[in-house]
């Protein structure tokens, strides 16, 4: 494990290892006010305990409008920060670093009619989502709102922000050019969007501050992925989560001897294309996986989702040469109903308690 227990130097952070929790909605945590609650506190702050580099702090809305759930964690309105802090110094008391994902999910949304960069319409979790095209004045409010929300992390003590680009949310769909088929500027350069936003965000900042994105690496191909981060590196961000893109409408592939997830194979083909950090997610289980993704792609960072839900211990466990546990995969996550009843999360406690 001599590559994932590394240190890594991140602009200015430090980071004991390459392994970065990345963000996770914990659904019903919240209510309608967007606001932190004690749970939400409590389970960072036992993340931040399991010993990883980084945590990214789960997708958190810019906007009423633009939620995912009606429960989801806001930064749209000052009074919001002050839970937020309480997150922060969570993490920071366990000597954790702690970035906030910031976060529209455009016309996956929670309103029946969407913002959207083009009319579109599709499904999700077998409910139909209609997307209308948004107006010039439209994308200008969202972008302030993503700026703003930006001001408030930096308040709030995040040692840096992730701006969501991926997962079918707004910045993505407007990445997509098979959804995105505007005839302006926003349409003939998908990019432009989220480098204003990125912009608005360094300027409302400070020019050390860490600000990275959540890029697709199949956007709908490939190639795009990989011009998309070329122009994100090219703008000054400080670093590239890579994962998917909006299902559907994109081509992930990879070689067929390629022993991970297809996307693992596109952040590894990114990471040949730019300088600055690159991480890389999905279906990585173990610690031996962890380090293989790392020696095999050449990726800066591996995000460990599943396995800490079942494990906060992770990465502790990994680096002790423990058992570090393993989700089951259930058809609907047991972790997000209740976590006291994961089938994955009680398998390794009993194991545990087993082992003594």
């Amino acid at each position: 494990m001599e590559t994932l227990f590394s240190p890594f130097r991140l602009k200015g952070l430090e980071l004991k290892n390459r392994i970065c929790v990345p963000p996770l909605v914990c659904y019903t945590w919240s209510d309608d006010t967007g606001r932190v609650s004690e749970k939400n506190i409590a389970h960072y702050r036992a993340i931040a305990q399991g010993g990883p580099g980084l945590i990214i702090q789960e997708a958190t809305c810019i906007s009423r409008e633009g939620r995912l759930s009606g429960d989801q964690l806001g930064i749209w309105e000052d009074g919001q920060i002050e839970g937020l802090k309480k997150i922060v110094d969570a993490a920071h008391n366990e000597g954790c670093p702690i970035f906030i994902q910031l976060h529209h999910a455009g016309i996956m949304s929670i309103g029946e009619e969407n913002l959207c960069p083009s009319d579109y319409s599709c499904e999700k979790n077998g409910k139909a989502k209609i997307g209308r095209a948004m107006t010039e004045e439209e994308i200008q409010q969202v972008k302030q709102q993503f700026v703003e929300a930006g001001r408030r992390a930096f308040a709030a003590g995040y040692d840096g922000i992730e701006i969501h680009g991926c997962h079918q949310y707004l910045l993505c769909q407007f990445f997509n050019t098979r959804i995105n088929r505007r005839q302006d500027a926003y349409g003939r350069e998908p990019s432009r969007l989220a480098l204003e936003v990125y912009r608005g965000i360094r300027a409302a900042t400070s020019p050390d501050y860490i600000i990275g994105i959540r890029l697709g690496a199949f956007e709908p191909t490939l190639a795009d992925g990989i011009a998309h981060a070329r122009e994100m590196e090219a703008a000054g961000l400080d670093f590239l989560d890579i994962s998917y893109g909006f299902n559907g409408e994109d081509e992930p592939a990879a070689p067929p001897d390629f022993p991970y997830k297809d996307v693992i194979y596109g952040a590894g083909e990114i990471k040949k294309q730019v300088g600055i950090p690159v991480f890389a997610v999905n279906s990585i289980r173990s610690a031996e996986d962890a380090e293989g993704v790392l020696r095999e792609t050449g990726v800066d960072m591996v995000d460990i989702g599943r396995g800490v839900l079942v494990n906060y211990d992770w990465a502790k466990d990994a680096a002790a040469g423990r058992d570090t546990g393993r989700c089951l995969d259930c058809k609907a996550c047991q972790w997000r109903i209740n976590p006291a009843k994961c089938p994955g999360r009680i398998l390794h406690e009993r194991r545990r308690t087993e082992k003594g």
